[in-house]
Order: structure tokens, then C-alpha cells, then sequence
């Protein structure tokens, strides 16, 4: 199957999974997929699957007579999605129409993706509204207004303080409830259910190694080696007053948007 170019690979899987396991843990997906409440037979693409946990779980869920589809931006998360059991993962960028997958699912999941499709956020709920079938589902949950607020300006204040602009250096895309509501309803979905949750999150580690997880091969892709790590380390200590415990845990605000959808017959 052809795939459209997806994007320059940034990330690695493994980095992904060593700091960042909570975001495809039960604790903090079982309430998007109680939204999503998949079923025997259906067919659902996974909008950036990832490594492939969340999707196994709809796979055991529409069991050998349904189908799972994951696709992601990175080729390292596909070819880990595929070492993990996912039957069928392809490399897509979201925001890149895929002809292929018209009208040939029952709904389309998202976890932990659309904030990082700031380039045009319409197109990727364009392309959902595209691959569904007539009354599918979309369903997701993503970085909202707020998210890691104090961490995203702490970056803002390092770059600019090292003479950079950056306007185009933010990758992050972080809507409210009223503005990610109208992109839905303007590409003909019902809303059944949107909320913005705070979601505090302890990290397994300090704040610098979450930061060169999300960061370093997108806020700072441009930056050498001593920059980036400059930078990561001051926006840590900018952060340690608000984020960090008195046990010396690191925690993170994060703010999660998140949706259900049902697409006009």
C-alpha cells in the first residue's frame, strides 16, 4: 500500500517508552476508550498509534471478525507498533489526506496526538470526517488549553534570552473547548461530549529528560548539541519552583481535551 511522505522521523520509540509509558496507560486511556466503546467487528484507524499499546487494545476488543488500523508520523513508532502485535500500522502524516482509507471505518481514535498537528489542525478532522463511514465515530483526546502550562513558556523565555524567535519554533497545538468545537462542527460532526480535564501528571524522571523526549527533536531541532541542553536545563530550573515536590518528584500540569464525535448522516 502506498502511503503519502510522512515528515522527517524525530522520534524514538524506546525514548518514548522509557519516559513516557503513562501516556498509553490504563490509568490515564480508560477514559477516552469508555468514550470510544468499541465493539466486536468494527473497524477503527488509530490516529498516531504510537508504539502500538492503545491499539492492541482495540484489537483484542474487535476481535478476528473487526480490523485496527494504526498509522503514525514515525517510522519508529510504526515499526515498534508492528514488533508489539499490531496486524496492520502504516507511516501517515494526519494532516495528509490518505485515499485509501474512504469511507472504510466505523470510527477514528486518537490519544495523545493531535497537539503536534499545529500545522493544520482542519485537515487531520477533515481527513477523520473523509475516512469514516456515513454515522462513524470520531473519537480522541489530546493536549488542550493549558497544557504544561509554565513548561511551554519556560521555553519561550530560554530561546528568546539566546536571541531566538520563537513563533515558529512552538510545535504545540493546545485548543480550548470553544475553538476545537468549531473545527469539529464545521466539518460536519455532532458533538456528543467535549471537556477539558486537568490532569497533574507525575513524570518517572526529572523534567530535562521529559524535555528531550518532546523537545529536543522539535522545539530545539535547529539548536546544537550545547544549546539544546542549555536551554532544557534552564527551562528546568524555571519550572523546579512549580513542578517540582518537596520529595523532588517532577510533575506535570497537564490539561487534556477530550471528545466524542458522531459524524452527520
Amino acid at each position: 500500500m502506498s502511503q503519502p511522505t510522512a515528515p522527517e522521523d524525530t522520534w524514538s520509540a524506546q525514548k518514548y517508552n522509557d519516559v513516557a509509558s503513562f501516556v498509553y496507560s490504563p490509568k490515564y486511556t480508560s477514559a477516552v476508550l469508555t468514550l470510544l466503546d468499541a465493539k466486536p467487528g468494527e473497524h477503527i484507524i488509530d490516529f498516531g498509534c504510537g508504539s502500538g499499546e492503545v491499539t492492541l487494545e482495540l484489537q483484542k476488543i474487535v476481535g478476528e471478525t473487526g480490523k485496527v488500523v494504526g498509522v503514525d508520523a514515525s517510522q519508529s513508532m510504526i515499526s515498534k507498533s508492528i514488533s508489539n502485535g499490531v496486524k496492520d500500522a502504516a507511516v501517515l502524516d494526519l494532516q495528509v489526506f490518505a485515499p485509501e482509507y474512504v469511507n472504510k471505518f466505523d470510527a477514528v481514535f486518537t490519544n495523545a496526538t493531535l497537539h503536534w498537528c499545529k500545522r493544520d489542525p482542519k485537515a487531520v478532522v477533515e481527513n477523520a470526517r473523509k475516512y469514516l463511514k456515513p454515522g462513524g465515530r470520531f473519537v480522541g483526546e489530546f493536549g488542550g488549553m493549558l497544557n504544561c502550562v509554565g513548561v511551554r513558556a519556560a521555553l519561550h523565555v530560554a530561546l528568546k534570552r539566546r536571541g531566538h524567535d520563537t513563533k515558529g519554533l512552538d510545535p504545540w497545538y493546545f485548543p480550548s473547548v470553544n475553538e476545537y468545537s468549531k473545527v469539529l462542527e464545521s466539518s460536519g460532526f455532532t458533538i456528543n461530549h467535549i471537556v477539558l480535564e486537568p490532569r497533574p501528571t507525575p513524570l518517572l524522571g526529572p523534567l530535562v529528560d521529559w524535555l528531550d523526549t518532546f523537545c529536543r527533536q522539535s522545539w530545539l531541532a535547529n539548536l546544537d548539541d550545547q544549546e539544546a541542553n542549555e536551554v532544557m536545563e534552564e527551562a528546568q530550573e524555571i519550572c523546579s519552583v512549580d513542578c517540582r515536590d518537596s520529595d523532588g518528584n517532577w510533575w506535570l500540569p497537564y490539561y487534556r481535551l477530550r471528545f466524542a464525535t458522531v459524524l452527520k448522516a
